[in-house]
């Protein structure tokens, strides 16, 4: 109850604290590239059920159909503002709204897309006991995945084969240990990585 209380009291506050900022990046993404403000796609949430996701788009239209994977920061499928986005972890602003649904915690295993839980083993899955988050502990360490995405002489089975169990170690050990004071640290630990990045 403290965790959930902490998410609708926070998103409610970041979306009226930061709704001029959000208008102006809504602004700018529509003058700097042709297609919606928002970029929603499908991923696995609590008890394994889909979602939608929000967030700024920071890719051209249909960029999906070129490969699921960002390949580094420079991936020619970002626009400019996009760049500027991911850089500093804005894009993921709007998940203030799925906070606010319910869908997701401030903290909490990253959501997937369906298509790569589908390679989870029997044991994988209990990470689906808690809302995914917009940060935490396997999202601390791979803040910079789409760098080693693009160095992978394969990205697609680097990252099903590498990346995916490696992740999977660090959501479960984040289910073992959390508490809200836990999520509290993780949250800090962020912003303070977001800032001097």
């Amino acid at each position: 109850m403290i965790k959930r209380s902490f998410d609708l009291v926070f998103s409610i506050i970041g979306l009226l604290v930061l709704s001029p900022f959000l208008l102006i990046i809504a602004t700018l993404i529509k003058l700097d590239s042709r297609g919606p403000i928002l970029f929603i796609q499908g991923r696995v949430g609590k008890n394994n059920k889909d979602f939608n996701i929000f967030k700024f788009r920071t890719m051209r239209i249909q960029s999906e159909t070129k490969g699921l994977l960002t390949l580094g920061n420079n991936d020619s499928r970002i626009t400019k503002i996009g760049y500027f986005l991911r850089r500093y972890k804005i894009d993921e602003f709007p998940q203030l709204i799925n906070i606010l649904k319910g869908d997701m915690s401030f903290v909490g295993p990253r959501p997937e897309l369906r298509y790569y839980v589908n390679f989870y083993n029997e044991d994988d899955i209990k990470i689906f006991q808690v809302r995914p988050g917009i940060t935490g502990l396997a999202s601390l360490k791979y803040r910079n995945e789409v760098e080693l995405l693009k160095a992978a002489k394969n990205p697609e089975e680097f990252f099903i084969n590498t990346v995916i169990p490696d992740k999977l170690k660090y959501n479960k050990a984040y289910i073992k240990k959390r508490n809200f004071f836990f999520d509290l640290k993780l949250i800090l630990i962020t912003v303070i990585k977001v800032i001097v990045k």
